[in-house]
């Protein structure tokens, strides 16, 4: 292998191979990728970050929930999700992954369904494992390894991949799902999104590890740490990770070490808790300019490709939202009914009160009917 094992995370090395304005510092450690696939990764990741102010601005008119963006970690879940195979491999994400969403095929307008407080947008099309959002912080690692378990029962080829934050890596379940995976010697690479806060608590406060790649050693998992932000260097370790998990050799841990640039979610004011020189110092990193740099560097785009881009995108995602919203309404019963295979009596019970209420109160129904 040429970055696990090769990359020692009790040293804290980390694996680079771009510097913060686009140059290429390490060409032995740049993988093998065309320039149509890093073309096609920049534009997810433009198109995410394009997302996500979008809908920001719809959540402060009223029109969206909630929101949790991925602004500053494009590079990162990009890179991972365009290893998983479509239609055989699994991806059991948290709540912030959304460049990782649209990567593997989720249309954003049941992502913004989602958002809107429609369950239909949890539902993945057909041919796409994607599991719903997780917000029970780090439950996701237990979803992954048990499908990972199970593809290796079944004598599958597919592999599980799952991620979650710094914060996350500090919650019980995750060192269960890890020790248990490591156990099995089960096909699931782990994921740790180090964006250096969890909601007002930074990651130094978090833990007192070295870095959150030797989280994964008392295990027994191999681990390794990536600038999350350095697109070539994300592909090439988690191209390396599927492989390593995909060939039988059991699970793999990745850190990548990022930067959550957004708010915690739409609801967060991140100035409050933030020191603003931190946050300059972090936008030097910004995975979008740095590969667009490179981009640049070698004739592959104009500010006129980013021009067209942007128009294009905006356009697209105007039309995603205004079909999410001409869409949005469920069901009352949707809201009780799939928590047990049949409603219980204690259920149904609610749901003819919730029914009631809103027969005697039709305008506060909201988004269903």
């Amino acid at each position: 292998m040429k970055y696990i094992g090769k990359f020692d995370p009790l040293k804290d090395e980390c694996v680079r191979v771009m510097d913060e304005n686009g140059k290429i510092i390490n060409p032995k450690l740049m993988p093998k990728i065309s320039n149509e696939k890093v073309l096609e990764a920049y534009k997810l990741m433009n198109l995410s970050r394009r997302q996500d102010d979008f809908q920001n601005k719809a959540q402060r008119q009223g029109r969206l929930l909630s929101f949790l963006t991925s602004t500053g970690q494009e590079a990162t879940e990009v890179a991972y999700a365009m290893q998983l195979v479509k239609g055989l491999d699994w991806f059991a994400p948290a709540y912030r992954n959304n460049a990782a969403w649209i990567t593997l095929g989720m249309p954003i307008h049941k992502i913004m369904q989602y958002w809107v407080g429609n369950e239909n947008g949890a539902k993945s099309p057909d041919g796409i494992n994607l599991l719903p959002i997780n917000i029970v912080i780090g439950s996701q690692f237990s979803q992954a390894a048990g499908i990972a378990f199970a593809e290796k029962y079944k004598g599958g080829k597919g592999i599980a991949m799952t991620t979650t934050g710094d914060g996350g890596m500090s919650e019980g379940e995750t060192y269960e799902a890890m020790n248990f995976a490591k156990i099995h010697e089960v096909p699931c690479v782990f994921i740790a999104e180090n964006n250096k806060w969890a909601i007002s608590t930074p990651v130094i406060e978090q833990t007192k590890s070295l870095n959150i790649a030797v989280k994964a050693i008392a295990s027994g998992i191999p681990s390794i740490k990536v600038d999350g932000n350095d697109f070539f260097a994300s592909y090439a370790v988690f191209e390396e990770a599927a492989n390593f998990a995909r060939g039988g050799n059991g699970p793999v841990f990745v850190e990548a070490d990022t930067y959550r640039l957004g708010a915690h979610s739409s609801s967060d004011n991140p100035d409050i808790y933030r020191d603003p020189k931190e946050f300059e110092e972090a936008k030097k990193r910004d995975p979008l300019p740095r590969l667009k740099a490179w981009l640049m560097d070698n004739k592959l785009w104009t500010d006129a490709d980013q021009e067209a881009l942007d128009a294009e995108q905006d356009k697209h995602i105007r039309a995603e939202f205004d079909y999410m919203e001409a869409n949005k309404d469920y069901d009352l019963k949707d809201i009780f009914q799939y928590t047990y295979a049949e409603m219980t009596p204690q259920l149904e019970e609610q749901y003819e009160e919730a029914k009631a209420f809103f027969e005697q109160y039709p305008d506060s129904k909201g988004g269903h009917h």
